[in-house]
């Protein structure tokens, strides 16, 4: 009777010993849209490489680039459901779900890029993620994507009155067809990777972005103007399902978050560099590129904009404050 306890016991012990190193070897899977030697990417892998070194090899992670893992939406779902286990995406699609996110989806609410991180690292940022947290998403650090600006085939944009008649693809958020139609433009939410062939054949006149995704889809060769508008400066998040961080042991929760803020600022650096040689191909590509020298009457134009958003979300006028205060 001692004896077949105690063999069941050496078994049993065995067996969990084997659960717990299959557990403890299985990757992280993580989703990424973009190419390898994207800014977002580079620092992607260097957060999995930080993380692998800090834990002993206790939690490795692997990225899958290019969007092989699906599409932003559903991976979002998966995030959430702990299917996949980490990622980075832009808040904008969060939005939907997680109504802190999409403050920083309004036009203007940042002043600048450097105020956007100072900000997000600090409690404007604690407070989106404390609304991500109660939607199963555990935020782990904040990418830079940039100022997002207009471009089109037909004229530069230089005040409002500009975007008036232009049919311009927005990111599927009311938030940005709101933006355009406030200035008696044409907004149409549109897949990224149908912007290219819309414009070439006038399906829509153009499109709002940063200099990066301007052009490396090469955009600039049937939009050759560009405004630098700068309208929506949307941070980028690297995150983690919860129910994935949440299994973590909180030493390792601690290495993850760390190296998460470090990856972040890496990608800041990378982006600003990647920035500049985007900006230098498309002029070189002969690109109009004009900047704006009054944002003001940009800024009164978005008016109907906030105030239908505070209406809809009144408990979020002191995050928009906090914002508009400097945080």
């Amino acid at each position: 009777m001692t004896k077949s306890f105690t063999l069941r016991g050496a078994l049993l012990g065995s067996c969990l010993a084997f659960a717990a190193s299959s557990v403890a070897a299985e990757e992280l899977r993580g989703w990424n849209i973009h190419v390898e030697d994207y800014p977002v990417s580079i620092a992607m892998e260097s957060f999995a490489a930080e993380v692998a070194e800090r834990t002993g090899g206790e939690v490795t992670a692997k990225t899958f680039h290019n969007g092989v893992l699906g599409s932003q939406p559903d991976a979002i779902e998966q995030l959430r459901l702990g299917v996949i286990d980490f990622g980075e995406f832009s808040l904008g699609p969060f939005g939907t779900s997680v109504p802190e996110a999409n403050v920083v989806s309004l036009p203007f609410i940042f002043p600048s890029i450097p105020a956007m991180y100072e900000m997000m690292d600090g409690d404007v940022g604690e407070a989106i993620s404390e609304g991500m947290r109660a939607r199963g998403v555990e935020p782990l650090g904040w990418y830079d994507a940039g100022a997002r600006s207009f471009y089109n085939s037909v004229r530069p944009i230089n005040t409002p009155a500009d975007v008036t008649g232009l049919k311009i693809r927005v990111m599927s958020n009311d938030l940005f067809v709101q933006m355009v139609e406030s200035m008696d433009g044409n907004a149409t939410p549109m897949a990224f990777a149908e912007v290219y062939q819309s414009i070439q054949t006038g399906v829509v006149d153009g499109a709002e972005n940063n200099p990066p995704s301007y052009e490396s889809t090469s955009h600039y060769e049937v939009a050759s103007f560009y405004s630098l508008t700068e309208h929506l400066i949307i941070p980028e998040c690297l995150c983690m399902s919860k129910i994935s961080f949440d299994a973590l042991t909180p030493e390792q929760q601690v290495i993850v978050k760390e190296a998460g803020h470090a990856s972040a600022v890496l990608q800041r650096e990378l982006w600003q560099a990647r920035e500049a040689v985007s900006m230098e191909i498309v002029q070189a590509g002969g690109t109009v590129v004009n900047t704006i020298a009054d944002k003001g009457p940009f800024q009164e134009a978005m008016a109907p904009v906030y105030e239908g958003f505070l209406a809809s979300n009144p408990d979020l006028a002191d995050l928009v404050n906090l914002i508009r205060a400097g945080g």
